[in-house]
């Protein structure tokens, strides 16, 4: 895995208001970061945190006018992102975030939608799959993109479900006026750029799923958005809901980077609603998937995402990073007919849109990704005994 400005940076390289996080092995912690003009610039005398970048009234403002410390070319602090490749004594690209809460919306394009459905009824098993995704198709059809959710005709179709016998609770989130928002991971658990991604072992049906991440900040402000993997285990999930923990949330199995971009002049949230995400999936036995997720066709909106997420009933004094969905839901077969695809260890999966560059990725499981054990305990200690509280 080689990372480079050409291959990571948005098609407008650093026009916009980038921000990451790096990790200073000379400090023994990470450091919030400005990506200027092919320089990483540590910024963290004035913002200690992403959290606090992302409370700035203006964070692209403000990330603009911060000063701080020349890290390296932004070439140079790629290179060394990738474990195998890295040089211990010099800065790396974390995940972006840090004590923001990480959430996931689910269930929030039709297609996929239709995939949770058949999870379900397939009770886990991937064979079965083809079979339930035509009775499916054929009951309601392949196409709910119109369909607003909560809505009178989402209602009524509901209600014909029911009396066929065919509703499932991911229609329920799916159509229905409550969107399903969950916890992915805990704050900062998620890993960034260049990492191992995690698969749990005992999964033997699993995906990727590319998706825009929000940051919100404490008062509900959408500031600005990156990239994600919401690595999905589908036989997990597919056994039991209840078992939702258990398949999002392992040892690197949240992904988000390269960087935040913030709105400003040059990005907004419309942006975000028009973006479309690349996936590519290469294996080490040769095997290539390319997919794509087209946020115009998301079935709820990201700002109505948001206020479901953080409002009068849930707080985050944090903020937080929401995952927005996919309308990805791979059904290409890998190994044999009828068999779906499903992840194996190595393959390296890469998400990139024009404005928020790419995101990559390799598969391992998630007792051999590195475990993690810098929690936000640590990182107050970290930034007390720098004197940067």
């Amino acid at each position: 895995m080689q990372l480079t400005p050409a291959n990571t940076l948005p098609h407008d390289g650093t026009t916009g208001a980038l921000a990451a996080r790096i990790w200073r092995e000379d400090l023994q912690g990470p450091s919030v970061v400005a990506l200027r003009e092919g320089a990483v610039i540590d910024i963290t005398r004035s913002f200690p945190t992403m959290r606090d970048l992302c409370e700035a009234p203006d964070p692209a403002a403000a990330l603009r006018a911060a000063q701080g410390e020349v890290m390296g070319s932004i070439a140079e602090v790629l290179a060394n992102t990738p474990p195998a490749t890295r040089d211990p004594s010099r800065p790396w690209l974390l995940a972006p975030c840090d004590l923001q809460a990480i959430k996931a919306a689910g269930v929030t394009f039709a297609t996929s939608m239709l995939e949770r459905v058949i999870e379900e009824k397939a009770r886990g098993n991937p064979a079965a799959a083809a079979t339930i995704r035509t009775e499916i198709a054929a009951l309601i059809g392949d196409d709910l993109s119109r369909l607003k959710p909560g809505s009178d005709a989402a209602m009524a179709l509901k209600q014909v479900l029911l009396q066929q016998g065919a509703w499932s609770q991911y229609l329920e989130v799916g159509i229905g006026p409550d969107a399903e928002i969950f916890t992915k991971a805990p704050a900062m658990a998620a890993v960034g750029t260049g990492f191992d991604a995690g698969l749990h072992p005992s999964s033997t049906w699993n995906n990727p799923e590319p998706e825009v991440v929000l940051a919100v900040n404490s008062r509900g402000s959408i500031v600005g958005a990156s990239l994600g993997n919401d690595v999905n285990l589908r036989d997990v999930e597919g056994r039991s809901a209840l078992l939702l923990g258990k398949a999002k949330d392992n040892n690197a199995s949240a992904a988000i980077g390269p960087f935040i971009r913030f709105f400003d002049n040059s990005f907004s949230l419309d942006d975000v609603r028009q973006a479309t995400l690349m996936l590519r999936v290469e294996g080490t036995d040769g095997f290539v998937m390319d997919g794509f997720s087209s946020m115009a066709r998301i079935s709820r909106d990201p700002a109505d995402l948001a206020a479901q997420m953080m409002g009068p009933h849930h707080q985050y004094p944090d903020g937080a990073m929401l995952f927005l969905g996919t309308l990805f839901a791979p059904v290409q077969d890998r190994d044999t007919p009828g068999g779906g695809f499903t992840h194996k260890l190595g393959d390296l999966v890469t998400i990139t849109t024009p404005k928020l560059g790419t995101l990559t990725n390799r598969m391992q499981q998630t007792d051999h990704c590195p475990p993690w054990t810098f929690g936000v305990s640590h990182l107050m200690r970290n930034l007390a005994k720098r004197g940067l509280l």
